[in-house]
């Protein structure tokens, strides 16, 4: 397998790293993230203008890209800058409608802002749990059920919610207008909202919530990546400038093996993305794509807590990025199928083969 980034993805990498240190200093995301709308009106338009969300899509459906080594580039760096944006729904709502014969320019462009309504209180990631019903109504459908922590679902123009028709889950396109939609704060900054449908109109895609599912882990395992490369930068940073004993914390070798240690799980979590962005549009797209969100979601815990540990007492402080690179780090594992859920999907498909 080739290592090696090409050369307009590195260029995309680099254009979206610099737009985003320009636009996303840690005190500016602070603000943002925490207090309604909870993300920047003024960067996501910025971050649409930049073209990001075409790299999303194939050429073919209207994009530029769309490939998984493209979405694992962007939310490398999305993660390395703790960016707050609603950009995972944007990818799902892209995949949806991108099997359908092409995606519309206005979500290409940013101008229509989608959220993703999959999780319930009691199926908060299995698909054939969810209990929001879809009946007929005439030429389209009628939506009832609630949606629980729905990401970006506070400030979207519509949603695309999973729910149970007579042949079985599908996905169905609803106005967030026609919706009942409790809008909040995650405690890891960004938008999210439950959502309440009571006979809301819909049309159903032709989609598969399966695929996007996977794409979110892809997504997810990157933008984890890219949050653990810029926590165990702060880390080594700092065991070269803490001193006690009058020398840095650093020069103590337990310190240092447990900092080797945690860089060899980030380089493992760096090894399954790759191959999770490899397999992506293939036989075995579902089978990487839990593997990665399963071993990038453990070792992210694991850079996260023991950032905070090696720390000590100024990892726990609002100012210091550490704690909010560690509450992401944890929430991420949460987003879309946590480590058990995706350990459990790749033993049923062990035990099925």
């Amino acid at each position: 397998m080739n290592f090696e980034m090409s050369d307009d993805r590195r260029m995309l990498g680099d254009t979206l790293r610099r737009a985003l240190s320009d636009g996303y200093g840690f005190e500016h995301r602070t603000r943002v993230a925490y207090e309604a709308p909870f993300h920047d009106t003024t960067q996501w338009r910025a971050l649409a203008e930049l073209g990001l969300l075409y790299a999303f899509a194939e050429e073919d459906a209207g994009g530029m890209g769309g490939s998984g080594f493209d979405i694992a580039v962007v939310f490398e760096e999305l993660g390395r800058a703790l960016c707050p944006e609603p950009v995972l729904p944007a990818l799902m709502a892209i995949r949806a409608f991108a099997g359908t014969g092409g995606v519309p320019e206005e979500v290409l462009s940013g101008a229509r802002r989608y959220a993703v309504a999959f999780g319930e209180t009691d199926a908060p990631y299995d698909i054939d749990g969810v209990v929001t019903r879809a009946a007929k109504a005439g030429e389209g459908w009628a939506l009832s059920g609630r949606k629980s922590v729905v990401y970006g679902a506070g400030v979207a123009d519509r949603l695309l919610v999973l729910a149970l028709a007579e042949d079985g889950p599908g996905l169905f396109d609803v106005a967030a207008s026609d919706a009942a939609i409790a809008a909040y704060g995650m405690i890891d900054g960004g938008p999210a909202g439950e959502v309440t449908l009571d006979g809301a109109p819909s049309t159903r895609l032709d989609a598969d919530p399966q695929d996007m599912l996977d794409w979110a882990a892809l997504a997810l395992s990157a933008e984890a990546l890219g949050a653990m490369d810029a926590t165990f930068a702060m880390l080594t940073e700092y065991l070269g400038t803490r001193r006690q004993f009058g020398q840095p914390i650093g020069a103590f070798q337990a310190l240092q093996h447990r900092a080797v240690d945690l860089s060899i799980e980030i380089e493992q979590a760096r090894s399954i993305t790759i191959a999770a962005a490899a397999a992506m549009g293939g036989p075995d797209q579902s089978h990487r794509a839990s593997q990665a969100k399963h071993l990038v979601g453990r070792i992210a815990r694991a850079v996260a807590e023991e950032a905070i540990q090696m720390h000590g007492g100024i990892a726990m402080t609002w100012e210091y990025p550490v704690s909010h690179y560690a509450k992401r780090l944890v929430m991420i594992d949460h987003q879309f199928g946590d480590t058990d859920h995706h350990l459990e999907q790749l033993i049923a498909a062990l035990q099925s083969a």
